[in-house]
């Protein structure tokens, strides 16, 4: 399997056929909101030097772009996992928002909810799948995080979602049903140091 792999289409554009539509896929601060969260999800994975061990698993992590003012339709709450104090602003606060994350993906289960304009929801929740209906095809590398985060990727008040697999330390952005999956060995792109 290739390092990176990528599969399905980009989302359409509403912006083109009304002009009063926010395309949130393509607007600058979303974008850069999504690449701030995979970077973040990267240099978590990279932090974790322990993949390769047997019955190991490293800290995982599920993320959610989400435009609306409520998940009540769709999310209940994930319990007792909460965001931890401070950090919820991953685009003015990157250092805090990466130390809160690190803590998140080591301790809590469910996904983050971050909201169009950056603000990390306090709550982790559970996505229920009962509204959605597709035909969506799962690869084999994909857990329930990861098949959830597909299916969740095609509502349409949702940007995007992301993973970091607690078993490889891959790291996916979902997107309209397609996805942009990095393994951990490409993770960190040209960026990336490694020990000569």
């Amino acid at each position: 399997m290739p390092p990176s792999e990528t599969n399905g289409s980009e989302h359409g554009t509403d912006a083109d056929t009304d002009p009063l539509t926010i395309d949130y896929p393509s607007h600058p601060r979303v974008e850069r909101l999504l690449a701030t969260l995979r970077d973040a999800l990267e240099e978590i994975s990279l932090g974790f030097d322990r993949w390769e061990e047997p019955r190991v698993y490293g800290p995982g992590m599920y993320l959610a772009i989400v435009a609306g003012p409520s998940l009540e339709a769709f999310a209940d709450p994930m319990g007792a996992n909460v965001w931890p104090d401070g950090g919820r602003d991953p685009l003015e606060e990157p250092g805090a928002f990466l130390e809160a994350a690190t803590e998140t993906a080591y301790t809590c289960d469910g996904a983050v909810v971050i909201s169009v304009d950056g603000i990390v929801s306090q709550q982790l929740v559970r996505f229920r799948m009962d509204a959605i209906e597709s035909d969506l095809e799962y690869e084999p590398w994909m857990g329930a995080r990861h098949m959830s985060a597909l299916d969740v990727s095609t509502r349409p008040d949702v940007i995007a979602t992301l993973t970091l697999s607690e078993e490889t330390g891959r790291v996916t952005v979902f997107e309209d049903g397609a996805y942009d999956s990095v393994e951990r060995e490409a993770v960190g792109g040209p960026w990336r140091v490694t020990e000569a």
